[in-house]
């Protein structure tokens, strides 16, 4: 029986199953995000992964004409199993000189869900909404997700402990319950949910959906070095560092790729937050050439292969598991 889903933006309906595909800085291309968005979740990439040259045509808007065509392609030919919409995700901290050009390149290709990070804006907002699009906000605690939703967001992405990358330190059990005693809305829910039982759990535990970014690291379409996919294959949660020195935000890393850049992972100072710096000016930065980050659900990742494989996986234990425990209550 399909679940109600009737409650939430139209854009997060439909879905094979309730699943964002986050957006991994230099990962995720066109290629990562079609293959997300036709085995039936939905895909993402940050903006600023789009780099161009200067005086070049903007690299933004070449990605999104291309997503657009192939996934318009491929619903024309299946049109009884249509892909899942794409989102793109905005780096909304000042720093970001890029951030207006991209929100108007946006707005210009009505980009269905936008994804904003560091810092809640309501122009941000404001632009999403002009083009008929929805914006979540990534947040790691109830304060800053009571200012997203001030600001105009029309959900959540609740990054709890164990996510991959930036990410917070709460549990995922009492974030979600705290945002939920005031909030409705939709909630996605990020931090070790790798597996079809854990993105069930996150459903039982009040999100709409889960977000998942470390299994597709490991995948045929992922803009990785093979190095760092074979390291997600062969590692685990307790090879998961939490640090602030890489970017000026904590986060979760590989311990092997700490290690292979010279550097003791149980002894790495702390950054100040005044280091983060997302403009066009900055130095590409090391952090993200040597330094690679993960969540700490990979263990359930075996092997590297394409990204629908992933949703398969996911969706065969999203649902043995849901039959599981209903037959428990029946």
């Amino acid at each position: 029986m399909p679940r109600d889903d009737s409650h939430l933006p139209k854009a997060l309906r439909g879905l094979r199953i309730p699943l964002i595909a986050s957006p991994l800085f230099i990962i995720s291309v066109p290629k990562l995000v079609i293959a997300q968005c036709k085995a039936g979740i939905i895909g993402s990439f940050p903006a600023l992964n789009a780099r161009e040259g200067e005086g070049e045509h903007p690299l933004l808007d070449t990605w999104l004409t291309e997503i657009r065509d192939e996934l318009d392609r491929y619903n024309q030919a299946n049109p009884d199993t249509p892909a899942a919409p794409y989102a793109v995700n905005q780096i909304v901290h000042r720093s970001n000189t890029r951030l207006e050009r991209d929100l108007e390149i946006c707005v210009k290709h009505e980009v269905p869900v936008w994804i904003t990070s560091l810092g809640a804006r309501v122009e941000v907002n404001e632009a999403a909404h002009s083009c008929g699009g929805i914006v979540l906000h990534d947040i790691i605690n109830n304060k800053f997700a009571k200012k997203a939703v001030e600001k105009g967001a029309d959900g959540l992405v609740a990054v709890a402990a164990g996510a991959g990358g930036h990410a917070g330190q709460q549990s995922p059990f009492a974030l979600v319950r705290e945002i939920r005693e005031w909030y409705d809305g939709p909630i996605a829910l990020s931090g070790s949910i790798a597996t079809g039982e854990s993105l069930l759990g996150a459903r039982a535990m009040g999100a709409d959906l889960g977000y998942t970014g470390s299994p597709f690291i490991a995948t045929d379409e992922a803009n990785a070095d093979q190095a760092y996919k074979d390291m997600i294959v062969d590692s685990g949660a307790e090879d998961i560092v939490y640090s602030s020195l890489f970017t000026g935000v904590w986060g979760n890393y590989l311990k092997g790729s700490v290690v292979a850049a010279g550097m003791d992972p149980d002894n790495l100072p702390q950054a100040d937050a005044s280091s983060m710096n997302f403009g066009t000016d900055r130095e590409k930065p090391k952090a993200w050439k040597t330094i690679w980050g993960s969540g700490q659900g990979i263990g359930a990742i075996k092997s590297v292969g394409p990204a629908s494989a992933i949703v398969d996986r996911m969706a065969r234990e999203y649902f043995v598991a849901g039959k599981k425990l209903a037959a428990e209550f029946l």
